[in-house]
């Protein structure tokens, strides 16, 4: 039922990046990842960098080309240094190594620096043709064209829309989808797992942000939702309060020196609806206990939303 990540042997990697970047590893200096084999190395010339393997897919050279501008721009994010390249099937991009920092700012959860770095990202990101970087991540593909309810989860092979799980949690989906859709407005683009797993920090101040396949173009205000209702999480159950969702938005507001009208607001709260109920239904196609949203929270979020009905 796993997808599983790509695997790259210290042998292979070691004659790749000979192959590919001129220079064969000295030594590993880290390995990680989820969708993706992460891999960072010293190479012999000195250059520090991280190799990223995951499956091919087009919306790839369009986060690469944002993630490329944003650190043009001076956003802590590691600079690319590559294109898409291929390794055994796989594609393959090399990045300047960030190492350091925590996961929380000196802060802990506080909304602020999260919102606050946010808005700053919002602000200097590029516009981008919205189809480079379609179908967004399974979390943020509240718009996907599949039948059914849920999009492809991005690490299951399941049909989420065939897996058994309490009724409050479809229904949650559902309604956040169509407030979703009646809202309209421009695109932008951004990053949409911001997360405290994907950033690190230095006191409070954002040291680096990771993960940039997960750029995404959709309305300001979904992005926000996405955001305020994960922002402190290094797993699952340590999602946003309602109480720290409603803070990262009031930063995030006086950071961008605007009033959120109540159409962006409500719009905000149903993504965090959409994104939290995705995981929940993951949780409930693993077979292990739904932590990422309650129906109370969610039936809160969706008042929120301007949901009229209560899910129960």
């Amino acid at each position: 039922m796993e997808l599983r990540t790509p695997t790259v042997s210290a042998d292979r990697l070691r004659a790749w990046c000979g192959e590919q970047l001129g220079s064969e590893v000295d030594v590993e200096l880290m390995r990680a990842g989820h969708l993706a084999a992460v891999a960072g190395v010293r190479l012999h010339d000195g250059r520090e960098v991280v190799i990223k393997v995951r499956p091919h897919a087009a919306r790839l050279a369009g986060c690469l080309a944002v993630q490329q501008q944003v650190a043009a721009r001076g956003f802590p994010c590691p600079r690319p240094t590559s294109g898409v390249l291929d390794l055994d099937g796989h594609a393959a991009t090399v990045e300047q190594y960030m190492p350091g920092g925590t996961a929380h700012p000196q802060t802990g959860r506080a909304a602020e620096p999260f919102a606050v770095a946010f808005a700053r990202l919002v602000e200097l990101a590029p516009a981008a043709p919205a189809e480079a970087l379609r179908p967004a991540p399974a979390w943020n593909c509240w718009n996907h064209d599949r039948p059914g309810l849920w999009p492809a989860a991005d690490d299951l092979t399941v049909d989420l829309d065939r897996v058994d799980s309490p009724g409050w949690i479809d229904r949650a989906a559902a309604e956040a989808r169509t407030r979703l859709r009646a809202h309209h407005a421009p695109i932008i683009v951004t990053h949409g797992d911001w997360y405290a797993a994907n950033l690190r920090w230095v006191g409070d101040r954002l040291l680096v942000a990771h993960d940039w396949d997960s750029v995404i173009a959709d309305t300001e205000a979904a992005a926000l939702g996405f955001a305020a209702a994960a922002y402190p999480a290094v797993g699952p159950g340590g999602e946003a309060t309602i109480e720290e969702t409603e803070d990262f938005l009031d930063v995030y507001a006086k950071a961008r020196g605007q009033v959120l009208q109540r159409d962006e607001e409500e719009c905000a709260w149903a993504a965090g609806v959409w994104l939290r109920a995705f995981d929940a239904k993951k949780q409930c196609a693993r077979g292990v206990p739904i932590v990422s949203l309650s129906s109370g929270e969610a039936d809160e979020r969706l008042h929120r939303a301007g949901a009229g009905t209560s899910l129960f």
